[in-house]
């Protein structure tokens, strides 16, 4: 390791590095690996999250990947996508990512598809590997502001028009795709949908189910 000189280190910013959490099949947590280079061609099984902003009006917020993304860059998708810190709770996580990536303010996240997970390769062979649970946010605030490192647009479109345009070809991520699939079958109305089960999360998801009511 380099050292750091006192003068050194209270000028140069603090390079935090972050860590995905590592998971077997069984959805137990095995170690953790550094975010920034888990996604290769042989990637690792780990925890991750995938969220849906709802309004009141029935749409959902749906973004656009940023050009420089190093898997699926400029895809449409879901809301916001995210992985847990090692011991964070997974619903805590989805308020941090949508505040970080949407500049939105959110509490309650609430869960819809505690066991899903995929598996998708790129044209160049970079894999996504994740168990994924799914989660739903109502929001009527402010217009999002995206940051532009994680999200290249974000707009609100009807949520059944959406599902009917993803069912008839629109491209969108890998894992939208599938889960969209799971989520229409709850039916058109989003804030209707029954909460999915905690008891069914993976046994790595740290989730204080009262903190998400």
């Amino acid at each position: 390791m380099t050292s750091t000189s006192r003068s050194e280190s209270s000028t140069s910013p603090e390079v935090i590095t972050e860590y995905v959490v590592l998971v077997d099949e069984d959805g137990r947590a095995t170690g953790t690996h550094p975010k920034a280079t888990v996604h290769t061609t042989t990637t690792p099984l780990h925890l991750a999250f995938s969220s849906y902003v709802f309004n009141s009006r029935g749409e959902v917020l749906i973004t656009q990947r940023a050009l420089h993304k190093k898997t699926w860059p400029g895809v449409t998708t879901n809301s916001c996508c995210g992985h847990p810190a090692p011991g964070e709770d997974i619903g805590g996580a989805v308020v941090r990512r949508l505040g970080q990536e949407l500049g939105i303010e959110v509490d309650s996240p609430f869960l819809l598809l505690p066991r899903f997970r995929y598996r998708a390769v790129m044209d160049d062979g970079i894999v996504e590997y994740e168990i994924c649970p799914v989660f739903g946010v109502v929001y009527d605030g402010p217009d999002p502001v995206a940051d532009p490192d994680e999200v290249a647009d974000a707009r609100w479109v009807p949520w059944v028009q959406f599902v009917d345009e993803v069912g008839r070809g629109r491209s969108v991520s890998p894992w939208c795709k599938e889960q969209i699939d799971e989520l229409a079958a709850l039916g058109g109305k989003p804030l209707s949908w029954p909460v999915g089960k905690a008891s069914e999360l993976p046994e790595a998801a740290v989730y204080d189910v009262g903190a998400a009511q």
